[in-house]
């Protein structure tokens, strides 16, 4: 599983950022961004055309992660973090872009306790388990893109991202994994979601060694330009 866990400079006050928003909201959904709407309601695409060289509307793009706080990997020991490093990555980008962001949550909470963590993680990938998801599951139609961001344990993403994207209808839409790990990279996550979303885009992914997450805001700037996502 992942390693645990960007002016006067730009960097800096990123940092800043992140340590209030550490103390304020661990474990809530992003203020940098809107949640989107449940499924069960309607939500009207933006009409608003996008400029050459402008970020894209906030509501063409979804940022969907999960993060664990807790006890985690850390150099080869362990660490406790009020906010896990996926999230620490997630609210890096939805600073620097304008997106909805939603929060994936298991019903069953995973534990903050590390070797259980682990435990159970080995079990679900054993049983191809699909975790259930606490809550509705977001409106995606207006999206055209969806960042998708996990941890990777035991070389995959947990378990309940496959409940998540075979929850929504996502065809015909590019999804960018990004992740945070140990020392796996994407690991199979672009693969596992090539699988499971036949008719999608998978597009280039961003791999976050956890315990340097904190300090990766260039490495995801970078990413996002690739994409079209920021401006050059």
């Amino acid at each position: 599983m992942p390693a645990p866990v960007t002016a006067v400079d730009r960097r800096s006050f990123l940092r800043a950022a992140l340590t209030v928003t550490a103390s304020a909201v661990a474990g809530a959904g992003l203020a940098a961004c809107s949640t989107p709407t449940p499924q069960s309601t309607s939500t009207a695409a933006s009409t608003q055309p996008t400029e050459p060289g402008s970020t894209v509307a906030r509501n063409n793009v979804l940022l969907a992660y999960l993060s664990r706080a807790g006890e985690n990997y850390y150099y080869g020991g362990r660490r406790t973090l009020e906010l896990g490093n996926t999230q620490v990555v997630a609210e890096m980008i939805s600073g620097l872009i304008d997106c909805d962001v939603y929060r994936i949550e298991a019903t069953d909470p995973y534990s903050e306790n590390y070797d259980d963590t682990v435990a159970r993680n080995v079990a679900e990938q054993d049983a191809d388990a699909r975790p259930a998801i606490a809550g509705p599951l977001p409106a995606v139609e207006q999206y055209d893109t969806v960042l998708l961001g996990s941890p990777i344990w035991n070389v995959r993403a947990p378990m309940i991202m496959s409940t998540f994207v075979e929850g929504l209808n996502l065809a015909d839409k590019t999804v960018l994994p990004f992740t945070t790990d140990a020392m796996s990279g994407l690991g199979n996550a672009p693969s596992d979601y090539a699988r499971l979303l036949a008719t999608s885009t998978i597009g280039d992914g961003l791999a976050v060694q956890g315990e340097e997450a904190a300090g990766a805001e260039a490495d995801v700037e970078q990413w996002l330009r690739a994409a079209g996502l920021l401006p050059s």
